[in-house]
């Protein structure tokens, strides 16, 4: 399940709206559905099938479920023992609707009440891949509103990955595998006329969702039946809005936040809209792969430097 964005895009002058996913262990989702309806009000209604919907809260409806496909099995000893099983390796999910990101700081609250309770995240154990989603709305469905965004992260993906690496048991996991470096390339070269075309040359690359910022949503929501006719059946759930996957679920480090996780966003939107650094990146890009060798940890030297010298430096911490 994910946030619900009712219109398709947004103008410029409209405020953005995130929606959040929050994957956690350690308690379960009548005790999470228990705590948002005291933390932000409402009240917590059973769904069956491990999956409530708190209803009303400061922050819209919230829904938290057992994310896994053992909670739509028939009922008996067969489905009890497998929710038994499969909630020590899978997350309880809190899912919000679209909200506006100074409300983020009430999430805050809920995940430090959580973490008092028990709350476990990423780090907890070597098989705890959690993560948290930010679905961030989109300022309109055409080439400009998305081809800056998408070029940046592509470009500073391996220093965001340098400078707050994400925790092994999720390296371990292909949910947020990096960019293909051709896709990088075609990303930081085409010149593109139509968003139609920014489309084709990303499914040309890349038909899965596994990555730390998956676009399908996005993609899916402007021409559904261009990417139906690469994707097939993965399950796309269109909205316009960007699916950044990369973050760990740090909940129970109290030194963790949601907030930082937002500023990390904006930070690479602000670059985005650097429009000389971003031209800067691009033609770096291309002379670092032209050399002899094109590692990872070089480049995000070379783009950390890129940043520098157009006074944007500062760590995605």
């Amino acid at each position: 399940m994910e946030p619900a964005y009712g219109s398709r895009s947004l103008s410029p002058q409209m405020e953005r709206h995130v929606g959040i996913e929050i994957e956690l262990g350690g308690l379960d989702e009548r005790q999470v559905a228990k705590l948002a309806a005291d933390m932000l009000g409402g009240q917590p209604e059973d769904q069956g099938d491990q999956h409530y919907i708190v209803k009303a809260t400061r922050l819209g409806d919230i829904e938290v479920y057992l994310d896994t496909a053992f909670r739509k099995e028939n009922a008996g000893m067969l489905r009890k023992l497998g929710l038994d099983a499969a909630r020590l390796v899978v997350p309880v999910e809190i899912v919000t609707e679209p909200i506006p990101p100074e409300q983020i700081r009430l999430l805050d609250e809920l995940c430090a009440r959580a973490r008092a309770d028990g709350a476990t995240g990423t780090r907890d154990g070597l098989l705890l891949g959690f993560g948290v989603h930010l679905n961030v709305a989109t300022t309109g469905d055409k080439l400009d509103d998305i081809l800056p965004t998408l070029q940046t992260f592509a470009l500073l993906e391996d220093l965001i990955r340098k400078q707050d690496p994400i925790d092994p048991s999720r390296r371990m996991l292909p949910f947020v595998d990096p960019y293909p470096r051709k896709l990088v390339d075609d990303l930081a070269d085409q010149r593109f006329s139509a968003v139609s075309d920014l489309i084709s040359c990303y499914l040309s690359h890349n038909t899965t969702r596994n990555r730390a910022l998956d676009m399908l949503p996005i993609f899916a929501d402007i021409d559904p039946d261009l990417v139906e006719s690469h994707v097939g059946g993965e399950k796309l759930s269109p909205r316009p809005a960007y699916h950044f996957r990369l973050p760990d679920c740090g909940i129970d480090d109290p030194d963790w936040s949601l907030q930082r996780e937002w500023a990390r966003w904006e930070r690479l939107e602000r670059i985005a809209g650097h429009a000389a650094c971003l031209a800067d990146l691009r033609r770096s890009w291309g002379e670092h792969r032209s050399d002899w060798t094109t590692l990872r940890p070089r480049w995000a030297k070379t783009s950390a430097e890129v940043l520098d010298k157009h006074g944007l430096q500062g760590p995605f911490l």
